[in-house]
């Protein structure tokens, strides 16, 4: 039965706190920040995608992401492309040299996840996961914004 101090989002947010930090200690050598990585984790899945696009998956504001992408462009890991039709857009687009350091980034996330795993069966991992994508749909549908949920209840 969870205390007042050691609910689900409080265990959560912990979790997740220290598998970043975990992840940073083993990603330190490759000079780039948490943010830096999770750019490149994001444009990987959605390369050739629009700054503004970028910026609002990430949940920051576009001159943040402006500045990161700045970063990521000096250490030849992101390029920017004008759009075919509209020059006030600019696409981004991994370098070769990102997508090797991505294969490197994801076999540190999975070192990670492993070493949080050790010792809980792959049965109660697999369970874990159903459960936590449950909690996460659950709370999705919440989050919607309200024009969205207000043509679904006419």
């Amino acid at each position: 039965m969870p205390t007042e101090d050691r609910t689900i989002g409080v265990v959560l947010h912990e979790v997740a706190r220290l598998m970043r930090k975990r992840f940073e200690q083993r990603a330190r050598h490759v000079g780039l920040t948490r943010s830096q990585w999770q750019t490149l984790a994001l444009l990987s899945r959605n390369e050739g995608v629009n700054q503004k696009a970028l910026a609002e998956m990430q949940e920051v504001e576009p001159i943040t992401l402006m500045r990161l992408i700045d970063k990521l462009s000096e250490h030849g890991l992101v390029e920017r492309r004008k759009h075919e039709t509209d020059r006030r857009i600019w696409l981004l687009y991994m370098t070769e040299r990102a997508r090797s350091l991505l294969g490197e980034m994801r076999g540190m996330a999975t070192e990670t996840g492993a070493e949080a795993m050790d010792g809980i069966s792959e049965t109660d991992q697999r369970r874990m996961l159903e459960m936590l994508e449950t909690m996460k749909s659950n709370l999705s549908k919440g989050c919607r914004p309200a024009a969205e949920v207000e043509k679904k209840n006419v």
